[in-house]
């Protein structure tokens, strides 16, 4: 994925330096170039590059040595490769003992650019690929790795941090695909329990019958098809969490028996007579307003008030806009990396597409729309025809009936947009609204509307 690294090239000669920037660029990486080590440092700081090549003798009081150790205080691992016209076992040396990957000898051989920024550029995806494996391995959402900057969302990661290392039962509220398990892998893996298991069970996936012995356990024989015995979901999250998502899909039997859970902090398996204790933090989750769910009856009060220690009710995708463009990049880098796309941007034109759209299915939607997108483009960029499928199911919808709105309202409105549609035309107007042209004249007289620009 060539077009997700950046590569800076610091020489004071330009033909040199223009030349070395050029062969890069040719085998398709993004590259920057510097005229002095110090004007390096400076874009060092506000870059993180993936490889830097540093003339060894450059004037101004920096040679490339002192470069590249100033380089390497503010990136600690960047790889430096070391380009001089003055190869000698000492600088060779020198420049190795000071931290430089390599160091190559002017004049530069362009095949030998290319297989050397090749070896570091596969090392460092290969650094990267095993990050992400080992992030999905240990199952480690930390509450710092949340991407927001929504004011509300920041308030909810605070939270999380300051409730983390308790027992207490938390209720996570929110609309499906907001990120209700993420918050709760935060609450875990942020405090004391961290180490332990943190165990996930979809109380909407599961019928009755088979959600009970999913949370409890069975012993065997306990059914047919039971050979033998099980421990359950609550057995095996001991120590640690376990996150009962869509808790308001729970049947009322099964209410019943996680009140005792969380009450006496045991149970039994199913078909068995030993009394299992453990001792776990619940962490719930629901799209549903479980108070509305008490006063129809179709929940326990006791149960919900049992859950409802801790609330968090994260807000939708649509009302934390600001997040959009942060969600977009981390999770275009990720999906990219994992179908092997070479997408290294996404444009504003894209972006305000994604702005614009409404998000029922929330950050989930965002995914998905990005992996739908990032599948099918054709560049290294993802652009607004990128995503003509979001724009295309907007249109489909048609336009709602604002909440109060007379017909004579109604009927107002649809002429103002049918002018400006047709740049004030009487006639063209007229046949769009299927009407002749006095009776669109006498209508806007009736609604004053405003005859600017409006023709015959």
């Amino acid at each position: 994925m060539k077009t997700n690294w950046q590569i800076l090239v610091a020489d004071d000669e330009e033909v040199m330096r223009e030349s070395l920037a050029a062969w890069l660029a040719e085998d398709g990486y993004q590259v920057d170039t510097a005229e002095s080590g110090k004007r390096a440092v400076e874009m060092a700081r506000a870059t993180d590059y993936a490889i830097y090549f540093i003339d060894l003798k450059m004037p101004g009081g920096m040679d490339g040595i002192e470069t590249m150790m100033d380089i390497r205080r503010i990136r600690k691992d960047a790889p430096v490769v070391i380009v001089t016209a003055y190869a000698t076992v000492d600088t060779a040396i020198s420049a190795i003992k000071e931290g430089a990957l390599e160091y190559i000898v002017k004049p530069c051989n362009p095949q030998e650019i290319s297989l050397l920024v090749e070896r570091i550029i596969k090392v460092k995806n290969l650094q990267r690929e095993n990050a992400i494996l080992r992030q999905q391995l240990q199952r480690n959402y930390q509450y710092r790795d949340v991407v927001t900057k929504n004011p509300r969302m920041q308030e909810i990661l605070q939270l999380t941090a300051e409730i983390s290392s308790l027992r207490s039962t938390v209720l996570i509220r929110g609309e499906s695909g907001t990120g209700k398990e993420l918050i709760a892998r935060a609450i875990h893996f942020s405090g004391d329990r961290a180490s332990k298991p943190f165990i996930t069970v979809s109380c909407a996936a599961l019928v009755e019958s088979l959600l009970e012995s999913e949370l409890f356990g069975y012993e065997k024989g306990a059914f047919t098809g039971a050979a033998g015995q099980t421990r359950g979901k609550f057995e095996l999250a001991n120590e640690g969490t376990i996150f009962l998502d869509e808790i308001g899909d729970i049947p009322p039997k099964l209410q019943a028996d996680l009140l005792r859970v969380l009450q006496e902090r045991c149970f039994y398996r199913l078909g068995g007579t030993t009394e299992i204790t453990v001792d776990v933090r619940v962490v719930a989750a629901t799209h549903k307003n479980l108070a509305e769910e008490v006063r129809e009856r179709r929940f326990r009060d006791d149960l919900y008030y049992r859950l409802n220690v801790i609330e968090i009710n994260i807000p939708p995708l649509r009302n934390r806009r600001e997040d959009i463009p942060l969600l977009a990049n981390h999770l275009m880098e990720r999906i990219a990396h994992e179908v092997r796309k070479d997408i290294g941007d996404i444009s504003e034109g894209a972006l305000k597409v994604l702005l614009d759209h409404d998000w029922p299915g929330n950050v989930r939607e965002l995914e998905n729309a990005l992996e739908r997108a990032i599948v099918t483009c054709r560049n290294h960029v993802l652009t607004e025809d990128d995503f003509a499928f979001l724009t295309a199911a907007k249109a489909q919808k048609g336009w709602t009936v604002p909440a109060g709105m007379t017909l004579q309202q109604l009927e107002k409105q649809a002429i103002i947009a049918t002018l400006d549609r047709t740049q004030g035309n009487i006639k063209e107007a007229a046949g769009l609204l299927g009407i002749d042209r006095s009776t669109l004249y006498e209508k806007i007289k009736k609604y004053e509307i405003e005859r600017s620009g409006v023709g015959a």
